[in-house]
C-alpha cells in the first residue's frame, strides 16, 4: 500500500487534484469495506475529489463529496499510516460549510511523516506508481510508461542500478519542464528493448 500511498499523496501535493485519486482507487478497490486502510483512501479519494469540485466552482459536488469524505476519515487517528488526517478533517469540515473558502486560500497540503511530500521525493516503487498515473492524466504514451516499468523492474532486478528506465521514469515524474522529451526518449528506449528482445528469442532454440 505504501507506494500507492505516497505516489497520491505527492501528486495531489503537486496540483494534480484529479489524478491523486487513480493512484490510489486500484488499490483501494481490493481492500476489505470498513478496514481502516480503506477507510483511509477511500477518504483521501473523496477529499482530493471534494478539492477538485471546489477549484471548479462545482459548490454541491464539493460540499457533498466533503461530507462523505470526513465522514470515512472521522474514525481514524489524527496520525494515521503517517497521513495528516486531522488536518484533511478539519479543512472538509470547513469546506463543507463554505466551499467558496478555497478561493480564498489554497486547499492543505497532504504530508507523510511529517513533511510535505513530492515528486522529487518518491522512491522509485512509488515513482513507477506515479508515473503510470501522469502518463493518463497528462495524455502520453500510457503503454511505453507501462514497458519502461516493466524494464525497470527487471533491470533492478537484475542489478543494473544504472538502468535508463529507471533514470528517465524518475525524470518523467519530476521534471515537468522536461516531460515531454522525457517521454520520447523513453518510449525510443523501451523500442529499442523490445526490439533487442526480439532479436534474442528463439535464438538458441532447436
Amino acid at each position: 500500500m505504501d507506494a500507492h500511498l505516497q505516489a497520491g499523496v505527492a501528486i495531489y501535493n503537486a496540483g494534480y487534484y484529479h489524478a491523486a485519486h487513480d493512484a490510489w482507487e486500484d488499490h483501494w478497490l481490493d481492500l476489505e469495506s470498513g478496514t481502516d486502510d480503506e477507510l483511509l483512501l477511500h477518504g483521501c479519494i473523496q477529499f482530493t475529489a471534494a478539492v477538485y469540485h471546489a477549484r471548479n466552482r462545482n459548490w454541491s459536488g464539493a460540499t457533498g463529496l466533503a461530507g462523505s469524505a470526513g465522514a470515512y476519515l472521522s474514525d481514524l487517528p489524527p496520525t494515521y499510516r503517517e497521513v495528516n488526517v486531522e488536518a484533511v478533517r478539519e479543512y472538509l469540515g470547513a469546506l463543507e460549510r463554505d466551499p467558496e473558502r478555497i478561493e480564498r486560500g489554497p486547499a492543505p497540503p497532504l504530508t507523510h511523516e511529517g513533511r510535505v511530500l513530492g515528486l522529487a521525493d518518491l522512491d522509485f516503487a512509488s515513482t513507477a506508481v506515479a508515473a503510470e498515473v501522469l502518463a493518463e492524466e497528462l495524455g502520453y504514451d500510457e503503454a511505453a510508461i507501462e514497458a519502461a516499468t516493466r524494464y525497470a523492474r527487471a533491470d533492478l532486478d537484475a542489478g543494473e542500478e544504472g538502468s535508463r528506465f529507471v533514470t528517465f521514469l524518475f525524470d518523467f515524474v519530476r521534471d515537468e519542464g522536461n516531460r515531454a522529451i522525457v517521454a520520447q526518449r523513453l518510449a525510443e528506449h523501451v523500442e529499442r528493448r523490445r526490439r533487442r528482445d526480439a532479436d534474442l528469442d528463439g535464438l538458441f532454440e532447436e
